[in-house]
């Protein structure tokens, strides 16, 4: 028997064998803003999450070069809504209303595939990050030139035709 189908709608680009997302390459996955999607939704895994308290959250974590764009924020949380993943409810009670976002099982399962994904980033980053600090390392400093290749083992002194070894 083998791995499960894939969904449609899902992000990671296989199952294995247990059915556990799984990810290959660094694939683009959507449109610019997508990169947001599995913070917000690994922060909606934990429970239900008003929009502020998630700007708050990725604005802590330094996700981005700068303040957090709340509209980009609410638009993931839209986009998330529309696909399934995320339902919202308003909460009343003390203070204004406000919008809670919690995950579907379509949410959870978009959060695994995400996860998957992240890995294999985080693998590939890995190779570049070896890669670079190998450079790094075999790279003369600046100004200083290149080592010389290595030269044939000189005779030592004494060793030479011709000359007689110390006594």
């Amino acid at each position: 028997m083998g791995a499960p189908s894939r969904r449609p709608t899902e992000i990671a680009s296989d199952l294995d064998a247990a059915g556990v997302p799984v990810h290959r390459g660094w694939a683009p996955v959507g449109s610019h803003h997508r990169w947001m999607e599995p913070f917000v939704l690994v922060m909606l895994a934990g429970g239900a999450v008003h929009g502020y308290a998630i700007v708050a959250e990725l604005a802590q974590l330094g996700i981005t070069n700068g303040s957090v764009d709340v509209g980009q924020v609410y638009r993931t949380l839209r986009d998330l809504e529309e696909a399934g993943q995320v339902r919202s409810l308003w909460k009343t009670g003390i203070g204004p209303a406000r919008r809670d976002y919690e995950l579907t099982a379509s949410g959870f399962r978009a959060l695994d595939d995400w996860a998957a994904v992240m890995k294999e980033r985080k693998r590939l980053i890995g190779e570049f990050d070896a890669g670079y600090l190998d450079w790094v390392v075999e790279r003369p400093a600046p100004g200083v030139a290149a080592p010389a290749a290595p030269v044939a083992d000189a005779p030592e002194p004494g060793d030479a035709p011709g000359e007689d070894a110390p006594t």
